[in-house]
């Protein structure tokens, strides 16, 4: 079984104990790394700092994507703390409750740019900060959906989104390949998690996800741990660029 000792990680995104985010940092402390946590504001902070306390997080720093200082500080404080990041975890999404909700071709500016800002482009700004840190065997992760490739009813301008997140995985992996850097999209399939929770009609897309896909079994963030636990791990420094299906094979059903 592959091993983690030693391995630095840091990851973005925790909300609570049902978080994509915490299946994966959970699940890379369980393999010997130690795991670095932020928090998005005040208020999610207690819920975070809990969590830090069970898998022993030497750093638990405040993060919101668009605070440039905020950005700055996190990584400042890696740097002087361990000098080095093997693994960067990205589990961060948003877009404006009415932007969610209605048409694509609805979409206002503001909230299209939004999306992207945070959705997108922060990976690639959170890649950038962690590059100088980065060495051969270092991997970088973000998470994804079907809903890129396909039409999912309700998740709406969350589908270009994640059509845009995978691309810049795929053209991330390509410029960072030479200095033995991975890049990789998780993309598990419908979660119960709070923040999928804000999709319409969340709950019947569970039912039939469980119901059509080859296992019959939803996804857990065990499961996306355990794979990116692995994509971390040296055993797979080969793999990079990949979109990695996590979902009882739901995305081979017509």
């Amino acid at each position: 079984m592959f091993r983690l000792e030693g391995k630095k990680a840091v990851v973005l995104g925790v909300a609570n104990d049902q978080s994509i985010a915490w299946g994966i940092a959970r699940a890379l402390h369980a393999q010997g790394a130690e795991v670095a946590l932020t928090f998005l504001n005040e208020k999610a902070a207690p819920h975070v700092r809990v969590l830090a306390e069970q898998i022993g997080a030497p750093i638990v720093m405040p993060l919101d994507v668009r605070d440039p200082d905020q950005a700055k500080a996190l990584f400042d404080e890696i740097t002087h703390r361990w000098g080095r990041l093997d693994t960067l975890v990205h589990s961060i999404a948003f877009a404006p409750h009415d932007d969610l909700h209605g048409r694509v071709i609805d979409t206002s500016p503001k909230g299209f740019g939004l999306a992207m800002d945070i959705s997108v482009h922060s990976f690639l700004r959170m890649i950038r900060l962690a590059e100088p840190l980065m060495g051969q065997g270092a991997t970088c992760m973000t998470v994804s959906f079907l809903g890129a490739s396909r039409v999912i009813e309700n998740y709406n301008i969350m589908g270009p989104v994640k059509a845009a997140l995978e691309a810049s995985v795929r053209y991330a992996a390509s410029e960072l390949g030479a200095k033995g850097i991975s890049v990789h999209a998780l993309s598990p399939g419908p979660l119960r998690t709070r923040a999928a929770s804000g999709l319409s009609d969340f709950d019947a897309l569970l039912d039939d996800a469980a119901a059509r896909a080859p296992t019959h079994h939803l996804a857990t963030i065990e499961d996306v741990g355990a794979y990116a636990a692995f994509l971390a791990s040296p055993e797979a420094f080969n793999v990079t660029g990949g979109i990695h299906l996590i979902d009882g094979g739901y995305n081979v059903v017509g």
